[in-house]
């Protein structure tokens, strides 16, 4: 597998399939709506998108845009896989994080800025609202590193001894949320000090991906071993729910050895959608009521690992590369590269341009909105 996917990557070098496209971002006053994904979002898989960050138009169908290049292959090394994508309006930013680095990009000019290295690597980040400070977890290792966002120079490392992994910094910049694939606590902590402040759990499990409400009251959990989902109270820090899907049975999955690794709210927060890689589905809850009422799933063409929305919750967007309509629950578009190939990535996120200035960027995490 590794030698097929070696070959595969020198293919895409050899037809130029990495370059970026000249196409312009729009006239100056238009808005467009773009996902960008970035690839290989999938361990270091460079069948489902090859090497580089795809740009889709969201309102024309989801139409292949262009491709940024990242990071260019080193001869006899395998691909790095993309670890987290996150971006800044304010500062017309785009951050890519792989196991070894962190990059910058200019979203005016999709160029890269900057290219670091850091003590014990890199994994899926987390960048403040107005775009200053990243909060870069350590490649599953003991702390988080915090850089700055201009420089990528290293400002403060928080150590929490957790398996540092999945990163939430909250709208309103006062907090960050630091989940570890050791642990069964979720950190809480201080933007402006860079000190864990609190606690949350212990849920039942090592903590997985999750997400949390815009009032930064809730957050919800996937935990090892569980199809399904954990409520926690952000302010108590008391585990609320234990949420089981009903009607599918746990069975074995290809990636993370866990049975729901993906989970998000939507913008309105009425409706939290859950991954299930042993049954090629994603499980939608009614989040209006609690414990979250399970009410509906769909079947993908394989194993979700991830799930987010575009920032007003029309489409979701799992990790298999479906396009959903958030209110009929029918797939509408399936991502494709330039060449026509299924794209498949678990690092995504909505950004809108006004010509070629960023005004608004979403988040890799589904994070809720109501305030």
């Amino acid at each position: 597998m590794k030698a097929e996917r070696s070959l595969a990557y020198a293919c895409l070098l050899a037809t130029g399939a990495l370059a970026a496209s000249l196409e312009p971002l729009g006239a100056a006053g238009v808005e467009k709506r773009l996902l960008y994904v970035a690839s290989p979002g999938i361990r270091n898989y460079v069948e489902h998108g090859g090497v580089g960050v795809l740009v889709y138009d969201i309102a024309n169908g989801h139409r292949f845009v262009k491709r940024i290049p990242t990071f260019p292959a080193v001869e006899g090394k395998e691909p790095e896989n993309v670890k987290g994508i996150v971006a800044s309006a304010r500062t017309g930013r785009l951050f890519v994080s792989t196991p070894q680095r962190l990059a910058a990009f200019d979203l005016g000019t999709d160029r890269m800025l900057w290219n670091r290295t850091y003590e014990g690597g890199c994994d899926r980040m987390a960048i403040s609202p107005d775009g200053k400070l990243l909060y870069v977890p350590s490649f599953e290792g003991p702390h988080w590193t915090v850089v700055d966002g201009k420089s990528g120079d290293v400002i403060a490392k928080i150590v929490t001894n957790s398996g540092a992994h999945n990163t939430i910094y909250t709208p309103s910049g006062r907090l960050a949320y630091l989940a570890g694939l050791k642990s069964r606590m979720l950190s809480v902590a201080d933007g402006p000090t860079h000190r864990v402040v609190k606690q949350v759990g212990p849920f039942s499990n090592a903590i997985r991906p999750f997400t949390v409400n815009g009032r930064g009251s809730l957050v919800f959990v996937n935990v090892n071993a569980l199809l399904g989902f954990e409520v926690g109270d952000l302010q108590t820090g008391r585990l609320l729910h234990r949420v089981e899907v009903s009607g599918y049975q746990q069975g074995p999955v290809k990636r993370h050895g866990c049975p729901s690794h993906g989970i998000a709210l939507t913008p309105d927060e009425k409706e939290l959608w859950l991954a299930d890689g042993a049954n090629n589905s994603v499980h939608i809850f009614d989040t209006t009521v609690m414990p979250p009422r399970q009410v509906a799933s769909i079947r993908l063409r394989d194993q979700p690992g991830w799930v987010t929305f575009g920032l007003d919750g029309q489409y979701a967007y799992p990790s298999t590369g479906e396009v959903i309509d958030t209110r009929t629950r029918r797939v509408v578009a399936t991502l494709e590269d330039e060449t026509g190939r299924a794209v498949q990535s678990e690092k995504l996120l909505e950004i809108d341009f006004s010509g070629n200035r960023a005004v608004r960027a979403g988040d890799q995490f589904g994070l809720g909105r109501q305030r």
